[in-house]
């Protein structure tokens, strides 16, 4: 049986830096965090780092180029891409470029059930996010004018611009929805809600 190479953010990190160059774990977590990966890639613990590596070892899909022992140091264990890791990391990118894919992030869970809270409430927590975005906002926009400034091209501030579009349009989007609570365009309360789930809910069901 075909062995098939599990494939996520870190892994498709691992391989991009192999393709680059053979090298060690430590070095490939400081040049995620240089190159400002740590942005859209979940890599803050190590761990994560080295079970994605040890996955595509045994997936084939990297392989030890050597050890490096280094005098009162831990032995370095330096890794390169296979044939068969760089396949799958360039057929990675062309599916995920292309296609978008159903993804179930938490904010719109608790956006579906945000009616068990009462509307001053949801108002008040919306308002928490709204500040957070705004930080979040400021500091994509700064960096982006600060890298740009730097002579960096844009095909290295990409995802930053992907980041910095999302969190306005998100921050618009949660601004609306506050804006039509207080105004009373988007209301409710229990007895409301009840009208609404027999209204709308199957003939089957209104009598079970």
């Amino acid at each position: 049986m075909k062995q098939t190479i599990k494939k996520s953010p870190i892994a498709l990190a691992i391989l991009s830096l192999l393709i680059e160059e053979p090298m060690h774990p430590y070095r490939m977590q400081q040049l995620l965090k240089e190159r400002g990966k740590h942005e859209v890639i979940n890599i803050r613990h190590r761990t994560g780092i080295y079970q994605t590596i040890d996955r595509l070892l045994r997936d084939g899909a990297i392989a030890v180029r050597e050890k490096k022992q280094h005098e009162g140091k831990p032995e370095l264990t330096v890794y390169e891409v296979t044939d068969k890791g760089r396949t799958a990391a360039l057929t990675w990118l062309r599916e995920i470029l292309s296609t978008p894919k159903p993804e179930f992030p938490e904010f719109p869970a608790a956006v579906s059930f945000m009616m068990l809270l009462p509307s001053d409430e949801v108002v008040r927590e919306l308002k928490k996010r709204e500040r957070a975005l705004e930080c979040r906002l400021n500091a994509t926009q700064n960096q982006l004018q600060t890298v740009t400034s730097e002579g960096l091209p844009r095909l290295f501030l990409l995802e930053t611009e992907y980041q910095h579009a999302m969190y306005a349009a998100e921050l618009a989007w949660v601004r609306s929805v506050i804006h039509d609570i207080d105004t009373g365009k988007i209301h409710w309360d229990q007895k409301w809600l009840r009208e609404i789930a027999n209204k709308f809910s199957p003939l089957d069901n209104r009598h079970s």
